[in-house]
Formats: C-alpha cells, sequence, structure tokens
C-alpha cells in the first residue's frame, strides 16, 4: 500500500485521468524568452512529465503585446507562434504527461511603457503608470484571450490556465482597489466579474468541451478592498458555469505585503484557504503554495483541503518528485527550500531560471550527469554544500569518491542556516545529499582533515577542495574580547548572548544573526495561525482582501543592526525576500544604523560613530558577521593529482549556496 494513498491516486475529471493528484504549477522560467527557449522548454517540461507529474502549466504566456511581463515578453498571438509551441507539447506527450498553457496578460503590472488596466492607477511595485482600457479594448482583449487559448489547442496543449489572480490584470478588473470604472465593466460586484466570466466562457465555446480550462482564482487578496470570501465563493460557482474544469488557487497580489512564498511561510500554510470554498462548486479544487514533500501534499489532500495540489519550484528542485513518492523513496527527493534565489530572483532580474539546490533546472540540455567512460578516484574536501554536490554527482557518474569532512556532521554553512526561523528546510538538502552519498557508495570520512602524505598515498587522480570559508575578523579596540563572538560561534557553537547586542555587518549573514536572535523561540517553526497573526491576515475573511494589523511577537532582546555603508540595510539581499527580511526585522523593532565606525569595546558597550556623531552603545555583546575569508585547507600542499578548488574556498567574494552549488555540479559533470 502507498505511503501516500491520497496523493498518488488518479483523479477522473471526465474527459482525461491525472496519473495522479499533482499539477505542476505556473512558473515563469525565462526559458520563453530565451533564444531557441522553446526547444530548452521542451527538454526542461518533459523531464517533469516523465518524472509522472500528472499535469504541467507553463509559465505565463500574453494574448497580446500589451499583456506581456516585460518589453519581448512571449506572446500567442499567431499561427507561425503556435507551431514553434509544437516541440513543448510533443515532447511532453513523448513522455505521457499532460500540459496546458498559460495565459497571462499583467496588466498594470507589466514593466513596459505601454502598459494598461482598467483603470489608470500605477502599481506600487512598478514604475510605469497604466493607460485605461477603453470599452472597446476591453472587449477586444477578452477576444485575445479566445484566441490565445485556440492557438494553444491548435499548437498541441492539452488545455489552457487563465491567470485570474497574484494582481494581473483579470484579477484588477475583479477587485475596487483598482477597478474604478464607471461603465459597464466597473461598478457592482457583478459588472467587475464580467470580464473573467466572459473569457472562460468564450475560449469554452471555441475549444469545445475536450480541453482542460484551468482557472486562477485569487483567493486570498491581501491588499485593502479587495474580494470578500462571498465574493470569492460567488465568482467560483460563475466560473464553474462558464466552463472552466479546474480552479486553482492563487494567493496574494504580488505588491501584498505578506510573503506567501517565501521560506518563512510555513509549510503548507496557505492550504486552509482553498478549504473555505470546498464544495462550493462541483469541479475539482486545487491548493498550492509551499507544499513541498510528499508528506505536506499527503496532508493538504487527505485533511479535505483540496482535490489537487500544485507545486512548481518543488519541481525545479527535483523533476522526479512524484516518481520518487510512487517508488517509496521520498529520502531520495531534492526538496526546495524556497530560498528565490535561483528562480523567482533570476526572473524578475530578466535571467534565466534555475535552482539553488538543482543547477540543471531550465539547463537541462546543457549540463548532464551522463555516465562516465574513465572512472576516477576522487577525493572531495569537505562536506558543505558544494561538497556534497560534487561528491554525490561525481559518484553518480560511475567515480570512486572519498568524503573528507573536519566535524562530525556534513552540511557546512547549511548547519547555521537551518537554524535561523524561516530557515528549517536548509536540513533537507543536507539530508538529500547524505542519502545520495550513502546510494552511490560515498566513502565519507567525518572528523577528518587529510594529510598530504594521506593524499598522495591514496592514488587519488583528482582532488576536489571545498573547504568553506571562516568568518572575516574586524578590527577594533577590544575586539578580542570575551564577548565579541563570530556568527558561527553564535549559530553553531551555541555560546550564549545577552539581552543587548549589536551585530556588525548588514548582509545575508548578519540579518540571520539578527532574526535568530529577534526570535523568543528560535528553535520551533512557527504555526499557520501564528504566521497569519504576525503577517496580518485575516483568517475570518472580516474584510475585503482579509487584511489585519500585523501582531508580531516581541523580540527578547534589543538588537543593532550596524553596517559602514549609507543607504538601506539588506540592499544586496534577494530581490523577492529582501523586503520580506527587512520587514521581519522591522516588526522586531531591530534598530538599523548605517554609516558606522567601530571604535571600540569595553565593559561600558560599543563605542561607534553613526553618520559622524559618537555614541556608546549599551550592549553585552558584539556579533561580528562582516563577510567571510576563504579557507583553503591545502593550500600549502604539494600534490600528485589533479586539484580543483571550489565555492568559498576558491573566491568568498559574493559567495552564497547557488554559486557554490553550481560550481560543484558544473565540476562533477565534466570529470
Amino acid at each position: 500500500m502507498s505511503h501516500y494513498p491520497h496523493l498518488l491516486s488518479p483523479l477522473d475529471l471526465g474527459f482525461t485521468t491525472l496519473k495522479n493528484r499533482v499539477i505542476m504549477g505556473s512558473m515563469h522560467t525565462m526559458l520563453e524568452e530565451t533564444p531557441n527557449g522553446n526547444h530548452l522548454s521542451a527538454a526542461f517540461y518533459a523531464e517533469r512529465a516523465k518524472g509522472q507529474v500528472g499535469l504541467i502549466v507553463t509559465g505565463g504566456i500574453s494574448p497580446n503585446i500589451a499583456g506581456v511581463v516585460g518589453k519581448g515578453g512571449a506572446t500567442l498571438m499567431t499561427e507561425d507562434e503556435a507551431i514553434h509551441h509544437k516541440v513543448i507539447t510533443e515532447a511532453v506527450h513523448q513522455e505521457g504527461g499532460k500540459i496546458c498553457l498559460q495565459i497571462l496578460h499583467a496588466g498594470r503590472y507589466a514593466y513596459t511603457d505601454d502598459l494598461v488596466a482598467p483603470s489608470p492607477i500605477q502599481a506600487p511595485i512598478n514604475m510605469f503608470k497604466p493607460r485605461e482600457l477603453p470599452t472597446a479594448e476591453v472587449e477586444s482583449t477578452i477576444q485575445d484571450y479566445i484566441k490565445c487559448a485556440k492557438l494553444a489547442q491548435s499548437a498541441g496543449y492539452d488545455g489552457v490556465e487563465v491567470m485570474g489572480s497574484e494582481g494581473y490584470l483579470i484579477n484588477q478588473f475583479i477587485v475596487k482597489h483598482t477597478n474604478k470604472r464607471t461603465d459597464e465593466w466597473g461598478g457592482t460586484y457583478e459588472n467587475r466579474i464580467k470580464f473573467p466570466i466572459q473569457i472562460v466562457k468564450g475560449i469554452r465555446e471555441a475549444v469545445g468541451s475536450d480541453f482542460i480550462i484551468i482557472y486562477r482564482l485569487s483567493m486570498l487578496d491581501l491588499i485593502p478592498d479587495g474580494s470578500t470570501l462571498a465574493e470569492i465563493k460567488q465568482l467560483a460557482i460563475e466560473i464553474e458555469k462558464a466552463g472552466a474544469t479546474i480552479i486553482n488557487t492563487g494567493i496574494g497580489w504580488h505588491e501584498a505585503r505578506v510573503p506567501t512564498i517565501g521560506s518563512v511561510v510555513p509549510r503548507g500554510g496557505f492550504a486552509w484557504v482553498t478549504k473555505e470554498i470546498m464544495g462550493t462548486v462541483s469541479i475539482p479544487l486545487v491548493a498550492t503554495n509551499r507544499i513541498n514533500t510528499p508528506e505536506i501534499a499527503e496532508e493538504v489532500l487527505s485533511s479535505g483541503c483540496s482535490d489537487l495540489v500544485s507545486m512548481a519550484r518543488p519541481f525545479l528542485a527535483d523533476a522526479h518528485f512524484v516518481q520518487k513518492a510512487i517508488d517509496g523513496t521520498p529520502d531520495e527527493i531534492n526538496t526546495c527550500i524556497a530560498c528565490n534565489q535561483a528562480c523567482l530572483d533570476h526572473t524578475f532580474n530578466m535571467q534565466r531560471c534555475s535552482c539553488i539546490v538543482n543547477p540543471r533546472a531550465c539547463h537541462e540540455t546543457e549540463l548532464q550527469y551522463l555516465p562516465t567512460d574513465t572512472p576516477q578516484k576522487i577525493a572531495v574536501i569537505g562536506g558543505g554544500p558544494a561538497g556534497l554536490a560534487a561528491a554525490s554527482i561525481c559518484a553518480e557518474r560511475g567515480h570512486q569518491v572519498t568524503l573528507y569532512e573536519g566535524s562530525r556532521r556534513l552540511g557546512g554553512q547549511f548547519n547555521m542556516a537551518k537554524v535561523i526561523p524561516g530557515k528549517e528546510d536548509y536540513q533537507e538538502t543536507i539530508r538529500y545529499y547524505s542519502t545520495m552519498l550513502s546510494k552511490y557508495h560515498v566513502n565519507v570520512i567525518l572528523n577528518t582533515r587529510p594529510s598530504q602524505k594521506t593524499l598522495n598515498t591514496s592514488n587519488y587522480q583528482t582532488i576536489i577542495v571545498a573547504t568553506g570559508v571562516t568568518p572575516r575578523a574586524v578590527d577594533f579596540q577590544g575586539s578580542d574580547h570575551p564577548q565579541v563572538l563570530t556568527y558561527k560561534e553564535v549559530l553553531e557553537d551555541k555560546i550564549p548572548v545577552g539581552k543587548r547586542v549589536a551585530i556588525v555587518g548588514a548582509g545575508g549573514i548578519g540579518f540571520d544573526v539578527a532574526e535568530y536572535l529577534a526570535d523568543d523561540e528560535p528553535t520551533h517553526s512557527i504555526t499557520t495561525d501564528q504566521y497569519m497573526k504576525e503577517w496580518g491576515v485575516d483568517m475570518q475573511f472580516s474584510t475585503p482582501g482579509a487584511t489585519a494589523p500585523p501582531q508580531p511577537s516581541p523580540s527578547p532582546r534589543e538588537i543593532y543592526l550596524l553596517k559602514r555603508s549609507t543607504g538601506k540595510h539588506g540592499a544586496g539581499l534577494g530581490k523577492t525576500t529582501g523586503w520580506i527580511h527587512r520587514a521581519s526585522l522591522k516588526h522586531k523593532k531591530v534598530n538599523m544604523l548605517s554609516k558606522c565606525e567601530y571604535l571600540s569595546y569595553s565593559e561600558d558597550g560599543f563605542k561607534i560613530k553613526s553618520h559622524g556623531e559618537e555614541r556608546i552603545l549599551a550592549v553585552d555583546n558584539v556579533i561580528i558577521c562582516a563577510g567571510q575569508e576563504p579557507h583553503n585547507a591545502i593550500a600549502d600542499f604539494t600534490l600528485d593529482a589533479a586539484v580543483h578548488v571550489i565555492g568559498g574556498a576558491k573566491d568568498a567574494s559574493g559567495l552564497d549556496a547557488k554559486r557554490a552549488i553550481k560550481e560543484a555540479a558544473v565540476l562533477a559533470a565534466n570529470l
């Protein structure tokens, strides 16, 4: 009997049977805009279909020029464009999968100078102000949606998903917040929802009954003057009547000040929203957001929150997620850690998407782990993310690998990351690589730093150095005081910290340490109810848009986060997550000081200058988070083997796990 009876049971949709109850949700990967992108997309989606995903939804494709997410954005407007999509649908069908094209009109979120919206109201996350769609253009836009669906059908897609959530054009028509029209497309709720209803109805009439129509319904806007629960249910009923096959859950507008997919969100934390309308319609409902393991998906389904589950980023992390669940080997799943560093951050910077824990994602034709014809005896020194990736991939390809780790456990910097509130999933990456080391018979030697003699007498042909980094020191009078600590001493060595703290350095590590010290229970994962309360989500839907004042738990410490430079703290953090970390520390009343000079530390406190003004911070501890230095543990060795240095051991400047793991993967793929 399956460990996941609900997750893996087929669901009959009348005209097609999904192999299981998992949908691969839409992700804009930038493959859509990459030269030769359809062939790259074909390889990307085909690998997920081979991994037994029941139904795939593509990244957003605009039905007209005005709706593209940015200049040069992908459209489906002509037969010629449809022909180029056939390579995608044929590749997916060859693997036995099904695929739907998402139709997305960005509306006022379009990052162009010719954007349109129901009303000329500028989005707070866009520098461009939209023009109001005239009545005639509203009607022609509906026709563009219908034509796009017909073209998708001709290209071989099994269906379309109509993007009606996340604050895009359809969502903008639905709510008072962005629709101030006085014609037939504005005013009453019935008028405002005519736009999505006519789109779905028109598509159904155009494509016939044997074609999937998913409607992405915004079930939780999280903005002022959003939809009420009664309105959401009313729209769901009308969308079913119009001919939709499935209703997918949309959570939060992009401009909402509540994180909805970041690592801070509890696993499955928004499934309760879908449950609110279960029973309202007879077509299947899909739960989404932060469902990243088979166990969470099974829990969502078995508890009656939805009929299907949608996962997007988990299929970047592991194309064979479902197959591994079917095979009863969930420990072999490379779990999405919701960091956004290589996926959403790339997309919003107009770069091709990938995955921090799986660099092959969206690079399937370029980065392949093929069996080697010339097996080598390889030593990997260092068991952090880079070393783990290098050792497991080399062994998977058929090399004989020994991994040396100087400490008592594997994981490196991830052992510190995993104790930060909201980053608990980093432990999953350590678990995954540990499983792969065992599966591919890597000889793991802990508590050992190999000597030059050991490396030279063991007949290694290749040595990979992945010994990581050490904290960078900051020199000021009293910097050697016992109360002046490094981030490693706090996060890994667990040296006690007082109630008043100054953190030197406001980069990613400084923010992590501040989050850790500002949490009253950093070793406990936050519950869904606690999360919604802290970030201001009205779970009773008593306000339109379900917003509420945030009620964060107070910090148990007084914290100062210091930086040498001017400007906002955390400017170098991820584009899609930096605001979350800044907002979290603001909620915790962390004091942020810039343009700081560090003068001295004594029992009287930490003497600094900030913007030229000298002051003493009465703190119990100073914690140094001022970056890292490379730590090449064998730099002075004379070795007989070929030596490759990767990750932080090679270059600590701007280091992150994304770069370290990718360097390891590329090296291991080419040995």
